[in-house]
Protein backbone atom coordinates (compact mmCIF):
# COMPACT_ATOMS: atom_id res chain seq x y z
CA UNK A 1 0.00 0.00 0.00
CA UNK A 2 2.68 2.44 0.78
CA UNK A 3 4.62 1.40 -2.43
CA UNK A 4 1.05 2.71 -4.43
CA UNK A 5 0.88 5.90 -2.36
CA UNK A 6 4.31 6.72 -3.35
CA UNK A 7 3.76 6.09 -6.93
CA UNK A 8 0.30 8.28 -6.79
CA UNK A 9 1.93 11.09 -5.36
CA UNK A 10 5.13 10.95 -7.30
CA UNK A 11 2.48 10.83 -10.47
CA UNK A 12 1.07 13.96 -9.04
CA UNK A 13 4.47 15.82 -8.81
CA UNK A 14 4.85 15.38 -12.42
CA UNK A 15 6.10 18.61 -14.05
CA UNK A 16 3.25 20.28 -16.13
CA UNK A 17 4.75 19.25 -19.23
CA UNK A 18 3.67 16.00 -18.87
CA UNK A 19 0.08 16.86 -19.59
CA UNK A 20 1.56 18.38 -23.00
CA UNK A 21 -1.46 17.01 -25.86
CA UNK A 22 -1.19 18.38 -29.68
CA UNK A 23 -3.16 17.52 -32.62
CA UNK A 24 -1.95 18.88 -36.54
CA UNK A 25 -3.45 20.30 -39.12
CA UNK A 26 -2.68 20.67 -42.91
CA UNK A 27 -3.80 24.23 -44.56
CA UNK A 28 -4.45 24.77 -47.94
CA UNK A 29 -5.34 21.93 -49.76
CA UNK A 30 -4.55 21.02 -52.45
CA UNK A 31 -1.54 23.58 -52.69
CA UNK A 32 0.82 24.97 -54.94
CA UNK A 33 3.72 23.13 -55.85
CA UNK A 34 6.72 23.62 -53.96
CA UNK A 35 10.82 23.17 -54.43
CA UNK A 36 11.04 19.77 -54.39
CA UNK A 37 8.10 17.42 -55.45
CA UNK A 38 5.15 17.24 -57.75
CA UNK A 39 1.65 17.51 -56.11
CA UNK A 40 1.25 13.57 -56.14
CA UNK A 41 4.63 12.76 -54.77
CA UNK A 42 4.05 15.59 -51.72
CA UNK A 43 0.89 14.26 -50.63
CA UNK A 44 2.07 10.31 -50.83
CA UNK A 45 5.02 11.27 -48.50
CA UNK A 46 3.11 12.94 -46.25
CA UNK A 47 0.86 10.17 -45.46
CA UNK A 48 3.47 7.84 -45.70
CA UNK A 49 5.59 9.98 -42.84
CA UNK A 50 2.67 9.76 -41.03
CA UNK A 51 2.02 6.69 -40.90
CA UNK A 52 5.84 5.66 -40.04
CA UNK A 53 5.62 7.92 -37.24
CA UNK A 54 2.72 6.14 -35.88
CA UNK A 55 0.90 9.54 -35.93
CA UNK A 56 -2.77 9.85 -35.15
CA UNK A 57 -5.57 11.25 -36.96
CA UNK A 58 -4.29 14.41 -38.75
CA UNK A 59 -7.25 17.50 -40.23
CA UNK A 60 -6.65 18.72 -44.05
CA UNK A 61 -8.41 21.90 -44.27
CA UNK A 62 -9.68 21.77 -47.96
CA UNK A 63 -10.17 24.80 -50.59
CA UNK A 64 -12.53 23.11 -52.90
CA UNK A 65 -12.00 25.97 -55.58
CA UNK A 66 -8.42 25.08 -56.16
CA UNK A 67 -9.33 22.01 -57.41
CA UNK A 68 -8.54 20.71 -60.53
CA UNK A 69 -6.83 23.90 -62.04
CA UNK A 70 -2.95 24.06 -62.12
CA UNK A 71 -1.18 22.35 -59.44
CA UNK A 72 -4.52 21.55 -57.92
CA UNK A 73 -5.04 19.23 -60.67
CA UNK A 74 -5.72 15.78 -58.61
CA UNK A 75 -6.34 17.52 -55.72
CA UNK A 76 -9.86 15.37 -55.08
CA UNK A 77 -7.90 12.64 -55.45
CA UNK A 78 -5.30 13.50 -53.26
CA UNK A 79 -7.56 14.28 -50.49
CA UNK A 80 -9.36 11.45 -50.87
CA UNK A 81 -6.26 9.77 -49.96
CA UNK A 82 -5.38 11.61 -47.03
CA UNK A 83 -8.80 10.33 -45.56
CA UNK A 84 -8.28 6.70 -46.91
CA UNK A 85 -5.08 6.94 -44.62
CA UNK A 86 -6.98 8.12 -41.28
CA UNK A 87 -7.01 11.50 -41.35
CA UNK A 88 -10.16 14.34 -42.18
CA UNK A 89 -10.92 17.46 -44.36
CA UNK A 90 -13.27 20.54 -43.32
CA UNK A 91 -13.61 23.87 -44.57
CA UNK A 92 -10.59 26.50 -45.49
CA UNK A 93 -13.05 28.52 -47.76
CA UNK A 94 -13.97 27.85 -51.72
CA UNK A 95 -11.27 30.78 -52.45
CA UNK A 96 -8.98 31.46 -49.50
CA UNK A 97 -9.96 35.31 -49.25
CA UNK A 98 -9.28 37.58 -46.20
CA UNK A 99 -12.19 38.19 -44.02
CA UNK A 100 -11.36 41.92 -43.40
CA UNK A 101 -10.99 42.75 -47.17
CA UNK A 102 -14.32 41.11 -48.49
CA UNK A 103 -17.98 41.77 -48.11
CA UNK A 104 -19.51 39.54 -45.18
CA UNK A 105 -22.27 38.28 -47.29
CA UNK A 106 -19.37 37.49 -49.85
CA UNK A 107 -17.02 35.55 -47.15
CA UNK A 108 -20.55 33.61 -46.22
CA UNK A 109 -21.58 32.49 -49.75
CA UNK A 110 -17.51 31.53 -50.36
CA UNK A 111 -17.87 29.02 -47.37
CA UNK A 112 -21.24 28.05 -48.21
CA UNK A 113 -19.26 26.65 -51.72
CA UNK A 114 -16.93 25.51 -50.06
CA UNK A 115 -19.43 23.10 -47.49
CA UNK A 116 -21.11 22.46 -50.94
CA UNK A 117 -18.00 20.19 -52.07
CA UNK A 118 -17.31 18.79 -48.90
CA UNK A 119 -20.04 17.72 -46.50
CA UNK A 120 -21.19 14.65 -48.17
CA UNK A 121 -17.53 13.40 -48.27
CA UNK A 122 -16.08 10.95 -46.21
CA UNK A 123 -14.13 12.12 -43.54
CA UNK A 124 -15.74 15.33 -43.32
CA UNK A 125 -15.69 17.47 -40.08
CA UNK A 126 -18.05 20.60 -39.44
CA UNK A 127 -14.80 23.02 -38.93
CA UNK A 128 -14.08 26.27 -40.73
CA UNK A 129 -10.78 27.66 -40.37
CA UNK A 130 -10.68 31.26 -41.63
CA UNK A 131 -7.91 31.45 -44.49
CA UNK A 132 -4.53 34.18 -42.97
CA UNK A 133 -6.32 33.10 -39.85
CA UNK A 134 -8.02 36.26 -40.19
CA UNK A 135 -11.39 36.50 -38.66
CA UNK A 136 -11.98 40.52 -39.34
CA UNK A 137 -9.51 42.21 -37.33
CA UNK A 138 -10.55 45.13 -36.73
CA UNK A 139 -14.35 45.07 -37.57
CA UNK A 140 -15.87 43.61 -34.65
CA UNK A 141 -19.08 43.70 -36.60
CA UNK A 142 -17.87 41.61 -39.51
CA UNK A 143 -16.42 39.34 -36.66
CA UNK A 144 -19.62 39.14 -34.98
CA UNK A 145 -21.58 38.29 -38.14
CA UNK A 146 -19.18 35.44 -38.62
CA UNK A 147 -19.48 33.85 -35.74
CA UNK A 148 -22.96 34.03 -35.91
CA UNK A 149 -22.71 32.50 -39.64
CA UNK A 150 -20.93 29.93 -38.63
CA UNK A 151 -22.94 29.24 -35.86
CA UNK A 152 -26.07 29.14 -37.89
CA UNK A 153 -24.32 26.78 -40.41
CA UNK A 154 -23.42 23.78 -37.81
CA UNK A 155 -19.66 24.82 -38.46
CA UNK A 156 -17.58 25.57 -35.37
CA UNK A 157 -14.04 27.46 -35.27
CA UNK A 158 -11.12 25.30 -36.40
CA UNK A 159 -8.71 27.15 -34.54
CA UNK A 160 -5.15 27.49 -34.39
CA UNK A 161 -3.07 27.61 -31.14
CA UNK A 162 0.47 27.13 -31.95
CA UNK A 163 2.70 27.69 -35.22
CA UNK A 164 5.44 28.48 -36.70
CA UNK A 165 5.07 30.61 -39.93
CA UNK A 166 5.98 27.48 -42.08
CA UNK A 167 4.33 28.95 -45.23
CA UNK A 168 7.14 31.59 -44.96
CA UNK A 169 10.18 29.20 -44.59
CA UNK A 170 8.37 27.42 -47.60
CA UNK A 171 8.43 30.34 -49.26
CA UNK A 172 12.08 31.19 -48.70
CA UNK A 173 12.80 27.48 -50.01
CA UNK A 174 11.20 28.31 -53.14
CA UNK A 175 12.71 31.29 -53.80
CA UNK A 176 16.34 30.07 -53.09
CA UNK A 177 15.65 26.72 -55.39
CA UNK A 178 14.23 28.88 -58.23
CA UNK A 179 17.29 31.35 -57.55
CA UNK A 180 19.75 28.40 -57.58
CA UNK A 181 20.90 28.61 -54.14
CA UNK A 182 23.08 26.08 -52.58
CA UNK A 183 20.66 24.82 -50.24
CA UNK A 184 21.89 23.08 -46.37
CA UNK A 185 19.08 20.75 -46.62
CA UNK A 186 19.98 19.70 -42.80
CA UNK A 187 19.80 22.63 -41.31
CA UNK A 188 16.68 23.74 -43.47
CA UNK A 189 15.25 20.17 -41.59
CA UNK A 190 16.76 21.23 -38.24
CA UNK A 191 15.05 24.37 -38.91
CA UNK A 192 11.35 23.13 -39.63
CA UNK A 193 11.47 20.94 -37.07
CA UNK A 194 12.76 22.84 -33.48
CA UNK A 195 10.63 26.09 -34.72
CA UNK A 196 7.31 24.17 -34.51
CA UNK A 197 8.42 22.16 -30.91
CA UNK A 198 9.25 25.78 -29.77
CA UNK A 199 6.10 27.35 -31.28
CA UNK A 200 4.26 24.56 -29.78
CA UNK A 201 6.24 24.85 -26.02
CA UNK A 202 5.69 28.82 -26.27
CA UNK A 203 1.98 28.18 -26.79
CA UNK A 204 1.47 25.97 -23.81
CA UNK A 205 3.61 28.17 -21.53
CA UNK A 206 1.31 30.85 -22.73
CA UNK A 207 -2.00 29.10 -21.99
CA UNK A 208 -0.90 28.12 -18.71
CA UNK A 209 -0.16 31.37 -18.23
CA UNK A 210 -3.42 33.16 -19.09
CA UNK A 211 -5.71 30.02 -18.29
CA UNK A 212 -4.44 28.60 -15.67
CA UNK A 213 -4.33 24.68 -17.62
CA UNK A 214 -3.54 22.91 -20.64
CA UNK A 215 -5.92 22.66 -23.58
CA UNK A 216 -5.41 20.68 -26.23
CA UNK A 217 -2.80 22.10 -28.85
CA UNK A 218 -3.80 22.76 -32.62
CA UNK A 219 -0.63 23.11 -34.47
CA UNK A 220 -0.58 25.08 -37.90
CA UNK A 221 1.16 23.36 -40.69
CA UNK A 222 0.73 23.89 -44.78
CA UNK A 223 0.53 21.20 -47.32
CA UNK A 224 3.95 21.77 -48.05
CA UNK A 225 7.18 20.07 -49.46
CA UNK A 226 9.09 20.39 -45.89
CA UNK A 227 6.03 18.86 -44.48
CA UNK A 228 6.56 16.28 -46.90
CA UNK A 229 10.23 15.69 -45.71
CA UNK A 230 10.08 16.27 -41.92
CA UNK A 231 6.66 15.60 -40.69
CA UNK A 232 7.81 12.18 -39.34
CA UNK A 233 11.05 14.04 -37.74
CA UNK A 234 8.66 16.51 -36.15
CA UNK A 235 6.18 14.16 -34.73
CA UNK A 236 9.05 12.57 -33.17
CA UNK A 237 10.51 15.60 -32.03
CA UNK A 238 7.47 16.94 -30.30
CA UNK A 239 7.29 13.31 -28.23
CA UNK A 240 10.59 13.62 -27.42
CA UNK A 241 9.84 16.85 -25.66
CA UNK A 242 7.39 15.74 -23.79
CA UNK A 243 4.04 15.85 -26.27
CA UNK A 244 1.28 13.43 -26.64
CA UNK A 245 0.41 13.43 -30.65
CA UNK A 246 -3.08 13.45 -30.80
CA UNK A 247 -6.23 13.07 -33.10
CA UNK A 248 -7.95 16.70 -34.35
CA UNK A 249 -11.01 15.19 -32.71
CA UNK A 250 -9.76 15.18 -29.23
CA UNK A 251 -8.03 18.61 -30.06
CA UNK A 252 -11.44 20.37 -30.64
CA UNK A 253 -13.48 18.18 -28.15
CA UNK A 254 -11.29 20.57 -25.62
CA UNK A 255 -14.07 23.21 -24.20
CA UNK A 256 -10.78 26.31 -24.74
CA UNK A 257 -12.48 26.05 -28.01
CA UNK A 258 -15.69 27.86 -27.08
CA UNK A 259 -13.58 30.72 -25.85
CA UNK A 260 -14.56 33.85 -28.29
CA UNK A 261 -11.83 36.44 -27.01
CA UNK A 262 -12.91 39.93 -27.12
CA UNK A 263 -9.68 41.97 -28.79
CA UNK A 264 -9.08 45.05 -30.68
CA UNK A 265 -8.53 42.96 -33.94
CA UNK A 266 -9.46 39.45 -34.53
CA UNK A 267 -6.93 37.69 -36.05
CA UNK A 268 -3.79 34.68 -35.05
CA UNK A 269 -3.93 31.80 -32.80
CA UNK A 270 -6.36 31.53 -29.81
CA UNK A 271 -3.64 31.66 -27.78
CA UNK A 272 -2.77 35.03 -28.54
CA UNK A 273 -6.24 36.23 -28.69
CA UNK A 274 -6.86 34.84 -25.16
CA UNK A 275 -3.07 36.40 -23.96
CA UNK A 276 -4.48 39.76 -25.43
CA UNK A 277 -7.35 39.67 -23.45
CA UNK A 278 -6.10 39.14 -20.70
CA UNK A 279 -4.01 42.13 -20.84
CA UNK A 280 -0.59 40.20 -22.10
CA UNK A 281 1.80 43.07 -23.53
CA UNK A 282 3.01 42.27 -26.81
CA UNK A 283 4.79 39.59 -28.37
CA UNK A 284 1.74 37.23 -27.64
CA UNK A 285 3.28 34.98 -30.50
CA UNK A 286 6.32 32.57 -30.94
CA UNK A 287 9.34 34.73 -32.08
CA UNK A 288 9.88 33.05 -35.53
CA UNK A 289 6.49 34.36 -36.49
CA UNK A 290 8.24 37.09 -37.28
CA UNK A 291 8.99 37.03 -40.68
CA UNK A 292 12.28 38.99 -40.92
CA UNK A 293 13.78 37.60 -37.58
CA UNK A 294 12.85 33.64 -39.29
CA UNK A 295 14.62 35.18 -42.90
CA UNK A 296 17.72 36.32 -41.39
CA UNK A 297 18.25 33.02 -39.51
CA UNK A 298 17.19 31.20 -43.01
CA UNK A 299 19.84 33.20 -45.33
CA UNK A 300 22.56 32.19 -41.95
CA UNK A 301 22.00 28.81 -41.38
CA UNK A 302 20.54 27.37 -44.23
CA UNK A 303 22.19 29.82 -47.59
CA UNK A 304 25.48 30.60 -45.27
CA UNK A 305 25.12 34.10 -45.88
Amino acid sequence: MRLWLAIFFLLLAQPAHAQKQIALSFDDVPRHAGAFFASDERAQRIIAELKKAKAPQAVFFVVPGAIGQGDGVGGAERIAAYVAAGHVIANHSNSHKRLSTTDTAAYLADIDAAEAWLKDRPGYRPWFRFPFLDEGGKDKAKRDALRAGLAARGLRNGYVTAESSDWHLENLTREAVQAGKTIDRKALGDLYVSWHVEAADFADAMMRRVTGRQPVQMLLLHETDLAALHIGDLVRALRNAGWTVVSADTAYADPIGKEMPDTPAANGTLTEALAWAAGVPAPRWYRYNQTDLATAVFRDKVLGE
